[in-house]
């Protein structure tokens, strides 16, 4: 894992959100939608902290980890400057996979929004869900993220350069039976595993969780600069229309494959 490691050392994540804020704001509304009125809650993966300090100012009790120690000293800083320290039970550098430092039935609800973009291996996936399952109370709300292998194919086809080794079609037929993506250049996105988008639901049922909704992130990321510019343009009540819209169609599963990140939410199960 030290790869991933090393690109998000290097990646500004909090910046990504911020540059792409209809996936933030559709995930926030089915998290906000689904999540108990109050509670503790697991941001695991959580990066440098996006979602876990919207949850902290929320009210919502939170723990948060991430495999890189960079992001963690970020999300402490950031709940330091924001005044939100006292709404955090602690700030961990954990592997999904062994949340070692976690007791079960411990969360009201977990979010695991970027681990399941990089763990190649099946038993890993398992783990890291396994995991999950452990350390969130019976009933509790599970909110976990995905890539979609269709649309990363499409990605590759349009912007062939911009995804190498993906630049010819023997590698983009065997990414699509595969779903495991290598970056060629040094400092790209990389180590990365994309769903089937119909094995998601029926992967993390197996797991002990209830289905409860299945959504696109960011289906808005087809519309161009140029598209956003027109929109801007006609003034912002366009833009909070478009971004209304794109959160009411965001659950509509005829347009899943149009998003690059899809959002799971489900229930544990009680045994």
């Amino acid at each position: 894992m030290s790869n991933i490691i090393n690109y998000y050392n290097k990646f500004d994540e909090w910046g990504r959100l911020d540059r792409e804020p209809i996936e933030f704001q559709v995930n926030w509304h089915y998290i906000k939608k689904y999540l108990p009125k109050t509670g503790s809650v697991l941001d695991n993966g959580a990066g440098p902290g996006k979602y876990s300090m919207e949850l902290a100012k929320e009210g919502y009790m939170v723990t948060l980890t991430d495999l890189t120690p960079k992001l963690v000293e970020v999300a402490e800083k950031k709940a330091q400057e924001l005044d939100l320290k006292a709404q955090f039970n602690g700030f961990y550098v954990s592997d999904a996979r062994e949340l070692n430092n976690i007791k079960d039935d411990q969360f009201d609800a977990s979010l695991m929004l970027g681990p399941m973009y990089h763990l190649q291996e099946e038993n890993d996936r398992i783990k890291a869900v396994k995991e999950l399952n452990r350390v969130t109370k019976e009933d509790g709300i599970i909110c976990v993220a995905f890539m979609s292998r269709i649309r990363h194919i499409l990605s590759s086809l349009l912007s062939p350069d911009n995804w190498k080794p993906n630049d010819n079609m023997d590698t983009i037929i065997q990414f699509a039976q595969s779903g495991c993506f290598n970056h060629a250049d040094e400092g790209r996105f990389t180590g990365a595993y994309y769903f089937n988008i119909e094995e998601i639901k029926p992967f993390m049922e197996s797991q002990g969780f209830e289905s409860l909704e299945l959504i696109g992130s960011n289906v808005g990321a087809i519309l161009t600069s140029e598209n956003w510019n027109y929109w801007r343009d006609k003034g912002e009540q366009e833009v909070d229309k478009i971004i209304k819209l794109l959160i009411e169609k965001a659950a509509d599963p005829y347009i899943l494959g149009i998003s690059s990140h899809l959002l799971y939410i489900g229930r544990k199960r009680c045994l």
